[in-house]
């Protein structure tokens, strides 16, 4: 019988295993296109451009470093990459996570593994950190729900919790061309990348 092919060739060259993948096929391009052209919310955004998974990233990096002064640079790499995988198994929804049920999850995590391996990362990250960063992705979705996703404020409060109105001052949500986003994401990257050098 043929084996269902479980690899997807990306635009680095590399041939990623999404079944089994290895730290050494992930580059840091392939991630920072896949997200800065998917579309959080399943597309359903107000603007002129989709609001991306990529731009996303950025926005709660900068949350959580604000929400944590003098984390380190691993650690805001860590915020910076927590939805990586999604560029190649796409952006999906709570409601449909759930109702695939708990396949979807594990793929999840073996390529969360395999990013923060590539990356210097432990392949599971610390309790307090994960906990951190999920704090910093409640309030980005908030703010998402609330200004591009036609989410009531009361709605949004019941969903994803209601933030702390210092944490909200001078953050915005940006809609811009992918290829801006993409280039954003990787120069990010590359400075929390070298903040993390010895």
């Amino acid at each position: 019988m043929k084996q269902t092919r479980a690899w997807q060739r990306m635009l680095s060259g590399r041939r990623l295993d999404l079944l089994d993948p290895t730290p050494m096929d992930i580059e840091i391009s392939d991630i920072a296109h896949g997200l800065a052209f998917v579309a959080r919310w399943n597309g359903q955004t107000h603007g002129d451009w989709p609001y991306s998974v990529a731009e996303h990233s950025l926005l709660v990096e900068q949350i959580f470093t604000c929400a944590n002064p003098g984390i380190g640079p691993r650690w805001q790499l860590a915020a910076l990459l927590h939805d990586a995988p999604e560029y190649v198994i796409g952006d999906m929804i709570s409601p449909v996570k759930a109702a695939i049920g708990p396949g979807y999850g594990a793929l999840d995590e073996r390529l969360t593994a395999a990013v923060h391996l590539r990356f210097g990362l432990p392949a599971v990250l610390p309790g307090p950190i994960k906990k951190a960063i999920k704090s910093a992705d409640k309030v980005s979705a908030w703010l998402e729900a609330v200004h591009i996703a036609g989410f009531g404020r009361d709605e949004a409060d019941r969903l994803f919790g209601k933030p702390d109105p210092l944490i909200l001052r001078g953050l915005e949500i940006r809609l811009r061309p992918p290829t801006v986003v993409r280039a954003d994401y990787v120069s990010r990257h590359a400075e929390l990348l070298l903040d993390c050098t010895p």
